[in-house]
């Protein structure tokens, strides 16, 4: 890939998770009496992505 390529995987990818994110915000939203999502659910999705999105993930893709 392309320096360009994996500039445009990495905000793909981070749009993805501020969408999952969002999406359970307002889920919680529609439920404030019975909050689908806590913290540890939010906590899961960002861990599902740092491999990909995370600091040494970064650094190795962009390493060249």
């Amino acid at each position: 890939m392309t320096p360009e390529q994996k500039a445009a995987y990495v905000v793909a990818q981070a749009a993805l998770l501020n969408a999952r994110i969002s999406a359970m915000k307002a889920e919680n939203d529609c439920y404030p009496d019975a909050i689908p999502y806590g913290e540890k659910a939010f906590d899961d999705v960002i861990e599902q992505f740092d491999g990909i999105l995370g600091h040494n993930a970064l650094m190795e893709l962009f390493k060249d």
